[in-house]
């Protein structure tokens, strides 16, 4: 016969549900954040999707097919006038994609080179500035390449183009009309546009490579389609869906692989919710001891009551994860409204998307149903006597054996693996290393120490807490009432502690991984555009010197530097030193040490590239021995490079140094800087220097005057992704100070007595709000440098996983940042409950009962 118990049990629970709800919402939020960042995640992205498609793809949305050959041959001309004189086509186009060499500059200068029509609805651009080219070598340029060369409508560029045999180069002057902006703003290459027939017979190109059609309706496009095959042998013919969702995907691979990896750390941002929920199910439970102990002595079974526990929690995962989902919607489209105040062009996402805010509300609850588990089991097994007692709260007793030995055992397992990734570093110039499988190595390795975290957590407290509560001893009762709370309660102040931890530890190491990577980009930039001009003697002889002070003499140019270079054997090898002052390079900007210091470069001193650094085997401190005609001279390394040197050179050293090793007095190379900003800033430069080259005194042409690229700036959409994964990270925070909040309101209602008997011997009101809050504060203390302090060795190993050459950054700025508004946000968490707590009277002290 089916016991009757089931649904009283059940109802009953019910009923404390709605009772007292409060309780409940303390718990339910971790699931609600937890849910609001999975379904954030999926919103961002939609959001990222349909910026990026929007924003860079090819194909205009006007297109209905598009048309190519099979045998990957060019559509000449005939080609396509057919397809213009096929009945349902509107317009066709050809396009084309090319390029050529910009004449007088660096050889790695290069203009992309593609064919529009400039305006109606297949243009791929927009003008800006001028008019689009209509004529013989005339092009207009996009804004990317008007920064990058210095040109504005009206300038020539030089363009280095075969000759109609193909054995030479011939230079082909054309004349800049305007600047437009391209919707394909993805390539990142300078690129120039100009019509289908006017670029063919510039580049002397037979053909397109595809053409795209338009017709007047969709319906059309099929027959038109059959047609243009018959019309044009060996045509391929797609729709113009089916090309863009092509170009869709492709663009959105990179986007989709960073949150992926965002994806990563929001997983175990979830499963710190879990923990969270966990602990505040078994604070809750251990609350009602004597209901359940009532229902145990009025015939309810065990399982019974777990059950009815269990169906209690996924009702309140259900109910949050229903919360979480349409906070995440309602933010979501706020978030291009308010990105494009700041000058952020997002694009809104689509409509709701039913099966993950399904999925998702349906995860939460099985999220609340693994959380309150182990805590219903628990507190299933109750005796019936407790019905006769006082609540009891939950043990906060350390964990045996066996919580120490899997502690141990993670641990162990989390330094075997990163011991094994370090020593499987890659050395600089390997380009064979797999760092797909080094990251994984480390996020396994971090995933295990933050398990064995987890495990010995509680052990760790006490110790941790010692150390860092000395100045809170010392501020009075308080202070010492607040070290003690906290550390008479090890295992509850390590579950909150813990996801404390974790959200620092993966704001933390994403900040410095950030910063380190960031630090090698611009040390990278700074390498491929050391300055904006440098010049050197044709035949590599040396330069006048006076020619220094006729460049510095010109207003439009800035930061000209003369330097020499020697040709020197280290251990045998031929390699370059130069008495360029590192300093000097771009005001210094980029230019960072791996060992030591660049600004201490003195006499007898040398800076080595990354290179010639590793080879050797030398870092700051250590010695070498430059070898020049025979003469051996022993320096001492004052720095060591990130990765190559500026110009090419290897070691540098002071000037003495370097007439030592037998350079010349004269120069070898002069750089320089364009002193205005922007595209016209660098025209002007470049004027001036080719003005002071071909002056009176100097227009034989020995010197020769090389354009470098521009200085890159930084990339703002990178910068924008990591923004987002920064912020969605920081959701991870959200959920500890959730639990910092929801832990103190709990105690606060469980240690009654306790504030009433302090009360009762004389502390204020004011003392013990302050005593709740520093224990809460004590909380994020805690966090923060079990955080820091697993999270900086992991960031250490994943850049040099990802970019040996990337040197080391520690963001200590933002990481102080972090922790004090940490500290402060899990002190403002315990506001409330430590109003709670001073408002206790004294006469709860000798009160009986719960």
């Amino acid at each position: 016969m089916r016991s009757p118990w089931r649904a009283t049990v059940l109802g009953s629970q019910m009923a404390e549900l709605l009772r007292r709800p409060g309780r409940f919402a303390a718990t339910g939020l971790s699931l609600l954040i937890a849910a609001f960042v999975v379904f954030g995640a999926v919103m961002a992205q939609q959001i990222v999707s349909a910026t990026v498609v929007d924003r860079f793809r090819g194909t205009p949305d006007a297109v209905s097919l598009v048309v190519t050959r099979n045998d990957a041959a060019d559509i000449g001309e005939a080609g396509l006038d057919a397809i213009r004189e096929t009945p349902g086509v509107t317009e066709a186009v050809g396009r084309f994609d090319g390029g050529a060499p910009v004449g007088g500059s660096a050889a790695d200068r290069y203009l992309a080179l593609a064919a529009d029509p400039g305006t109606g609805p297949l243009a791929r651009v927009r003008p800006v500035e001028g008019a689009y080219p209509s004529g013989p070598r005339r092009i207009a340029v996009d804004t990317r390449a008007a920064e990058a060369y210095g040109l504005v409508p009206g300038s020539s560029l030089t363009l280095l183009l075969p000759t109609p045999d193909g054995e030479s180069t011939r230079r082909v002057p054309v004349e800049i009309s305007g600047v437009v902006r391209s919707a394909a703003t993805g390539t990142g290459e300078p690129t120039g546009y100009a019509s289908g027939p006017d670029l063919l017979r510039l580049l002397g190109t037979p053909g397109y490579s595809r053409v795209d059609v338009r017709t007047e309706t969709p319906g059309a496009a099929t027959q038109a389609a059959e047609r243009i095959r018959r019309a044009v042998p060996g045509a391929v013919v797609r729709s113009g869906d089916e090309v863009r969702g092509e170009e869709s995907r492709a663009a959105v691979a990179d986007a989709s692989d960073t949150l992926e990896l965002a994806g990563v750390f929001l997983a175990v941002a979830v499963g710190a919710a879990v923990l969270v929920a966990t602990s505040t199910f078994r604070i809750v439970f251990a609350r009602r001891v004597r209901q359940l102990a009532l229902l145990r002595a009025v015939g309810a079974t065990s399982r019974r009551l777990a059950a009815a526990l269990v169906a209690e929690g996924a009702v309140v995962g259900l109910l949050a994860g229903a919360a979480g989902v349409l906070a995440a919607w309602g933010c979501a489209r706020l978030v291009p409204p308010v990105a494009g105040r700041f000058g952020h062009d997002l694009s809104a996402p689509a409509a709701l998307p039913l099966p993950q805010a399904a999925l998702t509300v349906l995860g939460t609850g099985l999220l609340a149903v693994l959380a309150v588990l182990a805590p219903s089991v628990a507190a299933s097994r109750v005796s019936p006597l407790q019905a006769l007692r006082t609540a009891t709260s939950e043990g906060s007793t350390v964990n045996g054996a066996g919580r120490t030995v899997l502690g141990v055992l993670c641990a162990a397992g989390a330094v075997l693996l990163a011991r094994r990734q370090y020593a499987s570093l890659p050395e600089p110039g390997d380009t064979a290393h797999d760092r797909f499988a080094a990251l994984t190595l480390v996020v396994v390795s971090g995933g295990l120490a933050f398990l064995a975290l987890i495990a010995l957590g509680p052990l760790l407290v006490r110790p941790v807490l010692s150390a860092l509560a000395v100045p809170l001893r010392r501020t009075g009762a308080a202070g010492r009432l607040a070290v003690a709370g906290v550390g008479g309660a090890p295992g509850r102040a390590a579950s909150v502690s813990v996801v404390v931890a974790l959200g620092v530890c993966l704001v933390g190491s994403t900040l410095t991984c950030l910063a380190s990577l960031d630090a090698y980009e611009r040390y990278r930039r700074t390498l491929e555009a050391p300055a904006d001009f440098h010049l050197y003697a044709g035949e590599g002889g040396t330069l006048d010197r006076t020619l220094v002070a006729d460049l510095a003499a010109r207003p439009e140019l800035a930061d000209v530097t003369a330097f020499r270079t020697a040709e020197v054997a280290d251990d045998g090898r031929s390699a370059t030193v130069t008495d360029l002052d590192l300093t000097t390079v771009r005001s210094g900007t980029g230019l960072t040490a791996r060992t030591g210091a660049l600004g201490r470069l003195g006499p007898a001193e040398v800076v080595v590239d990354a290179e010639h650094a590793h080879r050797l085997g030398v870092e700051a401190g250590d010695r070498v021995t430059l070898t020049s005609a025979g003469r051996p001279v022993r320096l001492t390394v004052a720095a060591t490079l990130p990765g190559a040197g500026p110009h090419g050179a290897n070691f540098f050293v002071t000037p003495a140094d370097l007439t030592r090793l037998g350079a010349g007095p004269a120069p070898t190379l002069i750089t320089a800087d364009a002193a205005g900003d922007g595209a016209e800033g660098r025209a002007r430069a470049h004027r001036a220097v080719t003005e002071t080259l071909t002056g009176p005194e100097r227009g034989d042409g020995r010197v020769v005057a090389e354009d470098a690229a521009t200085r890159a700036g930084p990339d703002d959409d990178l910068r924008t992704m990591a923004t987002t994964v920064v912020l969605l990270l920081c959701l991870t925070v959200l959920v500890a100070v959730a639990g910092v909040a929801t832990t103190a309101s709990l105690t606060v209602v469980e240690r009654r007595r306790e504030f009433g008997l302090l009360r009762a011997l004389g502390l204020g009101g004011a003392a013990v709000h302050r005593m709740v809050t520093l224990e809460c504060a004590l909380h994020g203390v805690l966090g923060g440098v079990l955080g820091l302090a697993l999270g900086l060795p992991y960031a250490w190993l994943a850049v040099r996983a990802a970019e040996v050459s990337a040197p080391f950054t520690v963001p200590a700025g933002q990481l102080a940042t972090v922790l004090a508004a940490l500290v402060l946000v899990t002190a403002a968490a315990g506001t409330i409950p430590a109003l709670r707590a001073s408002r206790t009277p004294p006469t709860v002290a000798v009160a009986r009962g719960d």
